[in-house]
């Protein structure tokens, strides 16, 4: 599939590029981490996710100036201004760190978290929302936990609201949707992802080994791709570590709570069975031979 690939440069120069041409992830990095923000009509939320992203990343890189970065921002198809927004805030920032990445057609969260992933360029891949419902300061947690528990260097570290559920003087959450997650998380555990809270919430952390053979392996573009992720990294013994995060929710969602809730638990289900019956599975060989 084409895609348009607005490269970050002083001028901002718009090239026509498909993945293969661009960067890719089975190249050597060349910066700390890459900031995968998947978005869909988000012209309204986007930039002050963008602010405060940005503002982190470069007092970090100011403290120590290995602590290099990019930011892509996948344009899942939108029918709005999210681009020119983004490339607003890009010349008004530092456009050399920010990279912009647009789907012809809208391909769900996870076609555009994986295409963002493929052409990243850092040792760390972090994918985040771009509502900025996640404080992103946070990411320190995941970082300090994939420095500890990764092997091999392969991990995934997992933002996780469950402590929200259960802690009311911190609860930012609506009832339905802790009613939701109570009942899905219930159903994900029945079909085999154990030990993990919270599998959805849209902050994960992983290690260039582990993006290396998660993404060129998935099949889900909606929702539900998060399991999907878990699963190929349970499948390969890869560490995930499930690090409590700030959240608060934010209005403007693209979740439809009841049609996208029964749907994910399709999805779910399709997964299920597609990997027990062997129609899918993870392929590895790519990732060996670059090791």
């Amino acid at each position: 599939m084409t895609l348009y690939l607005y490269w970050s440069a002083a001028s901002l120069t718009v090239l026509a590029a498909t993945v293969s041409n661009s960067s890719s992830l089975f190249d050597e990095p060349t910066v700390k981490l890459s900031c995968i923000v998947p978005a869909f009509d988000e012209s309204k939320r986007l930039p002050t996710m963008l602010k405060e992203t940005t503002e982190y990343l470069e007092n970090k890189r100011l403290e120590n100036s290995e602590n290099t970065y990019e930011i892509i921002i996948v344009d899942d198809g939108s029918r709005d201004n999210t681009v020119e927004v983004a490339l607003e805030f890009a010349k008004e920032s530092n456009p050399e760190n920010i990279r912009i990445l647009v789907l012809e057609k809208n391909r769900g969260k996870g076609g555009a978290v994986t295409q963002g992933v493929l052409c990243a360029r850092g040792e760390r891949c972090l994918m985040v929302d771009a509502d900025g419902a996640t404080r992103f300061s946070d990411l320190e947690k995941l970082q300090d936990a994939l420095d500890n528990e990764a092997k091999n260097g392969r991990g995934v570290a997992v933002g996780s609201r469950s402590h929200l559920v259960t802690t009311e003087a911190v609860v930012k959450r609506s009832f339905i949707r802790n009613f939701l997650m109570r009942g899905f998380h219930t159903l994900v555990y029945v079909l085999g992802i154990r030990g993990i809270d919270d599998t959805q919430c849209g902050f994960k952390l992983f290690t260039r080994g582990a993006a290396q053979i998660i993404f060129p392996n998935m099949h889900v573009e909606r929702w539900i791709f998060d399991i999907e992720c878990l699963m190929i990294a349970q499948q390969q013994n890869i560490p995930i570590i499930e690090v409590q995060v700030n959240w608060h929710e934010i209005d403007g969602s693209k979740v439809n709570l009841m049609v996208d809730s029964v749907q994910m638990a399709k999805d779910l289900l399709l997964i299920r069975l597609n990997y027990l019956l062997g129609l899918w599975t993870v392929d590895t060989n790519t990732a060996k031979k670059i090791q």
